[in-house]
């Protein structure tokens, strides 16, 4: 079979959605299967285009389209961006040579919508992978209106990418009630949750490990939030623990990756003069993975209230991976909540 992989970010980015999409890509090539993947020429979040237009990796053919021109300079900015990748990455498509089924994300958003063109012109069977939806989490951060012109427009183009869809797979249980609440057929929704290599992701004793060597953390109790600090996370509660616990000298936070809300982290820590008891770092490489998670006692994860189901963040389970608890911050309706409550791997507040 030939499959077609579309998202904005690919190997060798870092972002979850990138390593899903790799991970994915190397078991199909390693079950027989022809893959291609379309990405873009720029590293998320950054402007230029620094990787190549063509190569083969792991079997993989990939192809890198557009660049970034603006990276992370605003709204506008990454709109403008995003049309840019998506008519670059359609063109891609419809020149390649036919594929049997196209797997569309959620980077950017309503890239999705390049499945049903595809499978017009080419009978391409069409799988919309959600890992996100919109505009619902704009609009539940309160970026955008709920009745505005805006969002009922982009709200109808997902509908129709849900319902065209060949198969919808949703990250969990909170996700597949969405969807089905947008008037997608029961028989189409597939739940697949998130997953980690245990063959890169083991834990690794506190004594050997170089990040807790590196940060000075000692036999200090290490909480930690890694990964994406996106629109949809609740930052500002891990933040107040941090500074009430700032002359505790037992703990030590760590705010490791990127995203919207890292310079709210960042600037709070500086403001707070919490500079000794909070470690800042961008986003690790991915072979330093087990490392990094296995150096914390405790992690983080965290939704805003009313996100859960649009999003269901992935961390949790290379947490696990790594044999450490988990202190999620949200709504007992998510599907992490769940997750963490019903296998005894952690704690769910709210």
């Amino acid at each position: 079979m030939r499959v077609l992989l579309i998202n904005q970010v690919f190997y060798p980015d870092v972002a979850a959605t990138a390593q899903h999409g790799h991970d994915l890509a190397r078991d199909l090539v390693r079950h027989g299967h022809e893959v291609t993947a379309i990405a873009s020429r720029s590293i998320y979040g950054r402007k230029g285009a620094a990787l190549a237009s063509h190569e083969v990796v792991d079997g993989i053919e990939i192809h890198r389209v557009g660049r970034s021109l603006f990276g992370k300079a605003g709204i506008a900015a990454r709109i403008a961006d995003f049309v840019l990748f998506y008519l670059a990455a359609l063109t891609k498509a419809l020149f390649l040579p036919r594929h049997d089924v196209v797997i569309c994300f959620t980077t950017p958003p309503f890239i999705a919508a390049v499945g049903p063109i595809l499978r017009f012109f080419k009978k391409t069977r069409f799988v919309y992978w959600v890992m996100d939806l919109y505009p619902d989490l704009p609009i539940a951060c309160g970026v955008m209106k709920p009745k505005s012109l805006a969002s009922r427009f982009f709200e109808s183009v997902n509908r129709r990418c849900l319902r065209s869809a060949d198969a919808d797979v949703v990250l969990g249980r909170c996700m597949a009630d969405l969807v089905r609440s947008k008037g997608v057929p029961e028989d189409r929704i597939r739940m697949i949750g998130v997953w980690s290599d245990q063959e890169e992701v083991k834990p690794i004793p506190r004594a050997e490990n170089q990040y807790r060597s590196q940060w000075d953390v000692g036999d200090r109790v290490l909480v930690m939030y890694s990964g994406n600090f996106g629109i949809g996370h609740d930052v500002a509660t891990f933040l107040d623990a941090a500074r009430r616990l700032r002359e505790d000298d037992r703990v030590r936070f760590a705010f490791v990756g990127g995203g919207k809300k890292k310079e709210e982290v960042e600037s709070f820590v500086r403001d707070h003069g919490l500079e000794s008891t909070c470690i800042l770092a961008p986003y690790q490489p991915r072979e330093n993975l087990d490392e990094l998670l296995s150096a914390a006692d405790l992690h983080l994860v965290s939704l805003l209230e009313g996100v859960e189901g649009i999003m269901v963040p992935c961390k949790l389970f290379g947490i696990l991976a790594a044999g450490r608890p988990a202190l999620y911050i949200g709504s007992e309706k998510s599907e992490i909540s769940r997750v963490v409550v019903e296998n005894d791997c952690g704690a769910s507040v709210r």
